[in-house]
């Protein structure tokens, strides 16, 4: 991307983590070559392991505005493209007639679509903003039409508004989509993007990530922590496992109430900053009773 120039992956790796996130050697990579291809970066993996925050990143990196947009069920294209402000629309229309104007039926009705109206939603803020990060964010929840939809847009980097005209990016944005992998994307959308899967960290980094984001958390607690979780993640069979977010809000809240080091009392009292669920709440008690009794 000319408007965010770097140089190679390592020097990416670096800017990220003078943000505070730490990107492996992939992530990296991949990370390097959607900017300097100009190509959107599809980021799969389980919630919590840092796709957000991937994105967040890359726009504090940089400098540059972050604009996201949040699938869900059911969102159409109009929701993610434009809209225009009838409510304003209306009020010029009584403002003309009120002051007699003489504008003609297509003079006026020009006049009714112009820029001041037109509501500008994610997708095509990103593509007037640009140079900017457009986050996509959990993709799989949305459905096949609004992908065919993004598809195109992403083909282009450009949008037709009938009323309006065409409005193309002059550079295009850096185009980050998460998945949690609630369903499988189709292909033609995957082959548009550099795709990467971001797994759990291991303990060395996950400690680190802990340590780097959390500096007031002593080291003995920021490890105890890290190794709690990595373990609950590989051995329990708990309905959520917890993600980076979530070790680091228990770090935080360990911290918080005092805690020099991980012991069974705090670990009780805070469990609801990793666990969200009651049925993982008991396993994960019952878990730690077993590690730090």
């Amino acid at each position: 991307m000319t408007t965010t120039p770097v140089g190679s992956a390592a020097e990416l790796s670096a800017m990220l983590a003078s943000t505070g996130y730490l990107a492996d050697e992939g992530l990296s990579t991949v990370g390097y070559l959607a900017l300097a291809m100009e190509r959107p970066l599809l980021l799969e993996g389980e919630p919590g392991t840092g796709k957000t925050a991937m994105a967040e990143a890359l726009a504090e990196a940089f400098s540059l505005p972050l604009i996201r947009l949040q699938c869900y069920e059911g969102i159409e294209a109009s929701q993610a493209l434009y809209d225009w402000d009838f409510t304003a629309q209306i009020l010029h229309l009584r403002s003309v007639e009120a002051g007699g104007g003489d504008l003609t039926a297509a003079e006026l009705e020009n006049s009714l679509y112009d820029e001041r109206f037109l509501l500008a939603r994610p997708v095509l803020k990103a593509l007037q903003q640009s140079p900017a990060v457009l986050l996509i964010d959990e993709i799989d929840r949305a459905d096949d039409e609004f992908e065919a939809f993004l598809l195109e847009v992403l083909s282009t980097y450009q949008v037709s508004i009938p009323e309006f005209g065409t409005v193309k990016a002059s550079t295009p944005p850096l185009v980050v989509l998460t998945s949690n992998r609630t369903r499988d994307l189709h292909d033609a959308l995957k082959r548009r993007c550099l795709y990467h899967w971001i797994d759990h960290p291991g303990l060395a980094r996950e400690v680190e990530i802990v340590r780097t984001r959390l500096p007031q958390v002593p080291a003995l607690l920021a490890e105890q922590v890290v190794r709690a979780v990595q373990q609950i993640r590989s051995s329990e069979n708990i309905m959520k496992p917890p993600g980076v977010a979530e070790t680091l809000d228990w770090a935080r809240a360990l911290h918080l109430l005092g805690s020099p080091d991980l012991d069974l009392a705090s670990a009780a009292a805070s469990i609801g900053a990793l666990c969200k669920y009651r049925e993982d709440t008991e396993r994960v008690s019952a878990a730690l009773a077993r590690m730090l009794g």
